[in-house]
């Protein structure tokens, strides 16, 4: 490890530029993508301002970890999907789920009484062809103002990144599946 001297000036000026709603983006094949969209969602909340939640490979039964806080402390969260892709009986009907899952997250953005929605996967169904890219785009072009966006999942196509305001690549250089270590509830669920 290498020791660094603490900075003892702030390293950055004061932005000047207008508060406004951001499109946030969070992908990459590390872990954390859903967990940092969710850590944005409980600030927001914490803050008072209203969120919704959008689960487009998640059944809407679904009861994980995030689904029974969420529904604790009154921050909505709905699954679109019917799991994902090797889990699908029919991928027709998981294109359609899409499909209609993005009409409801789209009038949720468009309709303004939201201060942050979070598109949680959104981009499988965008690359597997469920879902038109351009649908997606003029929506987060013709968001209100103050509408926060975050879109999660792998491969974010680049015209999404490239209207994106602030985007992270997660990047694995670890994880535990790799080494035959199962999935941990509560840490990957």
């Amino acid at each position: 490890m290498q020791l660094e001297t603490p900075p003892t000036e702030k390293p950055y000026d004061k932005s000047e530029g207008e508060r406004r709603g951001l499109v946030i983006v969070n992908t990459g094949d590390g872990k954390g993508k859903s967990t940092a969209a969710f850590g944005l969602a409980l600030r927001a909340h914490g803050r008072g301002k209203a969120v919704k939640i959008f689960q487009f490979m998640k059944v809407p039964t679904a009861r994980f970890g995030e689904h029974r806080m969420f529904e604790q402390i009154g921050i909505p969260i709905e699954g679109l999907g019917d799991g994902f892709s090797w889990k699908s009986q029919d991928l027709e009907h998981s294109a359609q789920l899409a499909r209609d899952g993005w009409q409801k997250a789209s009038a949720a953005i468009l309709g303004g009484e939201h201060f942050l929605v979070v598109l949680d996967e959104i981009t499988y169904p965008l690359i597997y062809g469920w879902m038109p890219l351009d649908d997606v785009l003029q929506t987060l072009r013709q968001r209100p103002a103050h509408v926060h966006v975050v879109l999660t999942g792998r491969r974010c196509p680049p015209e999404i990144i490239e209207l994106a305001d602030t985007v992270t690549e997660m990047t694995k250089i670890k994880h535990a599946f790799n080494a035959g270590v199962p999935a941990q509830r509560g840490i990957e669920d």
